[in-house]
């Protein structure tokens, strides 16, 4: 027996079932006294199933997530959908429209949750968020990229000793899965105190598209629908079986100069294998920067200019990196082709 979709309120407009529409959810207004919103798309489908929430922007300046949505709503799938799609492709409305990362007040708003409705703005924002969206929810996604000129490999970070959580991981895709635990504040943190499942997707660079990451990022939402039985059944295009990472590291510079890479972000890396060079711009010296140990480079730092200490290369520790190089090769074969924009989303 098919039951009717119930409809969903969110501030205060309800949405019946076999219906779409926008939500401007107010916020904080800016000092000029001009009004400032949350602009959510709620797609409610005709029978009853999950609520799925997609968020994006919650550091204004990673904009993939912004396109990953964009492109989502435009899929002709939705037509047959069953549940709810929440779609929130703009959270840190301030940051992204000054460029910045941050709040005005300088807040992370991703260390800022589950919020308070008279804390600061970072907090009233995480409040109202966690109230409109995330309570209307079962299921979340969190779409990020990399920050301070870094770039990352997309893939998904989970709290992968949760069956359901890493049920849906590993139907997103991506061929590198992380078991990354909750950072305190974060939205991550919230969801999965609430018992909603949520998966953390990564890929790109911050202010800029990549249209691999965009792609996997729209084909991993509509995998982890259909894994979710929101879509028609069938399986959506993916690699083969993900490889799970239980542990990563960062490898900082050594000391300060001018970075030359060796290795490219999806590289397969051994304990001890030269990463890149580093040298002083008088010429004076050169100090290679090494792998401590083996896995796969899941984030690169763009910026040649480094002071030391800095965060140079991001690897994901594998017990055998090397099985999963072919499935890296495929991934990105298959998402670097066609045009920006071909997405073949239906």
């Amino acid at each position: 027996m098919k039951t009717e979709q119930p409809s969903i309120k969110i501030a205060g407009i309800e949405v019946a079932a076999g219906q779409r529409t926008s939500i401007h959810v107010p916020v904080a207004r800016r000092y000029t006294h001009a009004e400032v919103f949350l602009p959510v798309h709620v797609v409610c489908g005709r029978r009853d199933g999950p609520r799925l929430f997609i968020s994006a922007a919650i550091h204004g300046d990673e904009i993939n997530g912004v396109e990953i949505t964009r492109r989502l709503l435009l899929a002709p799938a939705l037509k047959r959908l069953r549940g709810v799609l929440i779609a929130v492709p703009v959270v840190n409305v301030y940051g992204f429209i000054n460029h910045q990362r941050y709040l005005p007040d300088r807040r992370d708003l991703n260390r800022s949750f589950p919020g308070t409705p008279k804390g600061s703005l970072a907090s009233r924002l995480a409040h109202q968020f966690m109230t409109e969206i995330v309570a209307n929810s079962t299921h979340g996604i969190d779409l990020h990229t990399g920050s301070l000129h870094r770039s990352n490999l997309p893939h998904v970070r989970a709290c992968l000793d949760d069956p359901e959580t890493a049920r849906l991981a590993r139907a997103f895709g991506t061929p590198v899965l992380l078991n990354a635990n909750v950072r305190d504040g974060s939205l991550r943190q919230a969801v999965v105190e609430r018992k909603v499942p949520m998966l953390l997707f990564e890929g790109g660079e911050a202010l800029r598209f990549d249209e691999m990451t965009v792609r996997a990022g729209v084909r991993g939402i509509l995998n982890v629908m259909r894994a979710l039985g929101m879509l028609k059944d069938g399986v959506g295009k993916s690699v083969t079986k993900p490889f799970i990472a239980r542990s990563s590291v960062w490898v900082r510079a050594p000391d300060s100069g001018i970075l030359h890479s060796a290795r490219k972000l999806g590289t397969v890396v051994s304990a001890g294998e030269r990463l890149g060079v580093l040298s002083n711009p008088l010429g004076e010296g050169e100090i290679d920067v090494e792998a401590p140990s083996s896995g796969v480079l899941v984030g690169c730092s763009n910026l040649p200019l480094v002071n030391e200490g800095d965060a140079l290369f991001h690897i994901a520790r594998f017990s055998r990196p090397a099985s999963i190089a072919a499935q890296l090769r495929t991934f990105q074969a298959d998402l670097g082709s066609g045009e920006p924009g071909d997405d073949a989303i239906n």
